[in-house]
């Protein structure tokens, strides 16, 4: 496998990594003990995220992004690393800051609207609610609930409770709720996980549009790989830490022809996640070989299976 120099944005370094980020995890670990036996699943995880992207996390049942979604929300705490959101150190953050730091720098969106709604209220009700407990003027929150439900595309649903409305507009009224106290970031947990492709579309561009208009950090975390195509960037966990990520851009010059790359994740410690496929198709295990050549490295397994010059020249 041969890989390159990645194109675009250019960083000098985790100094310059970090600068400015409102999410950023440099060596996050995270055990915790399940029937007497200790779990590792997060192994030492980096993550920076700029301000005002939209990006997705993906991975497996077991690879650890379920876990860096509660760190992330403060639901939970890291055993060790560094965890940074808008600010706060997650890992020194007391009650009363993490009472603040998830009414107002961070919005939740479950994937079950039970969880994110209050079955009792009417959709404009369940928005002015957090407002209320954060101590805004009744004529705010009337303003900001009016505001929201017009921009998410569910005014006409403002009167009536959860159980009425389809599951695309209950996720976009979660959306709104989670928006209510304008958070710095919006965290999804598979926010599409039990609605149609047709409603999941109609929730992502959501997320498209919040991400656009206010300037709000959205991470979404889902098991489905199809994500890649409603977000900017997409980082693959895998086995506790970041594995690789895809980025979609559109080229100058050619419309909306949008390309999709995939890069392998470099880590502080230089080390590189190779995808599964690759290690698979290559028989790699333990050792590997590596070259430098020129502005690139030639990675092939330590006995090839042929070592004549024109399987050289293959590889």
């Amino acid at each position: 496998m041969t890989t390159t120099r990645t194109p675009g944005r250019h960083r000098s370094g985790p100094a310059a990594a970090s600068e400015g980020a409102p999410i950023v995890c440099d060596g996050l670990v995270r055990i915790y003990k399940r029937k007497g036996v200790e779990v590792v699943a997060l192994q030492g995880l980096d993550l920076h995220v700029d301000p005002g992207e939209l990006i997705a996390i993906v991975g497996a049942s077991g690879s650890g992004k379920s876990t860096l979604l509660n760190i992330l929300s403060g639901l939970d705490s890291p055993s060790a690393g560094r965890a940074l959101v808008a600010g706060h150190d997650l890992l020194a953050m007391g009650r009363s800051e993490r009472r603040h730091y998830r009414l107002r720098t961070c919005g939740f969106v479950w994937q079950r609207s039970g969880d994110n709604l209050v079955p009792y209220l009417n959709a404009a009700e369940n928005v002015a609610l957090p407002q209320r407990l954060a101590g805004q003027s009744r004529n705010d929150r009337a303003q900001r609930t009016e505001q929201l439900l017009e921009q998410l595309g569910i005014a006409e649903v403002a009167d009536q409770r959860p159980a009425r409305l389809t599951g695309s507009q209950q996720q976009r009224l979660a959306i709104a709720v989670a928006l209510a106290n304008d958070p710095h970031v919006l965290f999804c947990d598979e926010p599409t996980g039990e609605l149609d492709t047709s409603e999941s579309h109609e929730v992502y561009g959501a997320l498209q549009q919040v991400n656009e208009t206010h300037g709000t950090t959205v991470v979404v975390v889902t098991h489905d790989p199809a994500v890649t195509s409603e977000v900017r960037r997409t980082i693959a966990i895998r086995d506790g830490r970041t594995a690789s990520e895809t980025l979609r851009r559109t080229p100058g010059h050619e419309g909306e022809h949008v390309v999709a790359e995939e890069f392998a994740v470099l880590d502080r410690a230089g080390r590189l996640q190779l995808p599964t496929d690759f290690v698979s198709a290559l028989g790699l295990h333990r050792r590997v070989r590596l070259e430098l050549v020129e502005d690139h490295i030639q990675i092939w397994p330590e006995h090839p299976a042929a070592d004549s010059p024109s399987s050289e020249e293959d590889r």
